[in-house]
């Protein structure tokens, strides 16, 4: 079972069969909420989220297997960071996919898009 131990005491921050991933944690791809992972792509490069998609991508099937083990209000904090990272995924993939940008291509303003907490919808951070 993964140890709920704070990145701070072990000086880790993804569970142990995904630490190839720790530099997007530090690079900032696991950020708390949407609207810091929708700042994070806006103020990438596109070089930067394609290398994120490209290497996250692969990895889906074995991160989905592992977080699938804990009832998501029960996530250690280091699977919480895994999970922020798919959330992250979920908001380049149309960038890499269809933009080729990191921009919306004739969308709204990056400015006026402000995500609303739905409590039902919403996962707890």
């Amino acid at each position: 079972m993964a140890s709920q131990l704070s990145e701070a005491q072990t000086g880790t921050a993804l569970p142990e069969s995904f630490r190839d991933l720790e530099r997007f944690v530090h690079q900032g791809w696991s950020a708390p909420s949407e609207r810091e992972r929708n700042r994070k792509r806006l103020s990438s490069e596109m070089t930067e989220i394609q290398e994120f998609y490209d290497t996250l991508l692969p990895r889906m099937d074995d991160i989905i297997g592992y977080l699938n083990q804990f009832p998501v209000d029960q996530i250690p904090e280091d699977g919480a960071r895994l999970l922020r990272l798919t959330f992250s995924l979920a908001e380049v993939a149309p960038a890499v996919e269809f933009y080729k940008q990191p921009q919306v291509v004739e969308g709204f303003p990056p400015s006026r898009f402000v995500p609303v907490n739905v409590p039902h919808m919403t996962p707890k951070e």
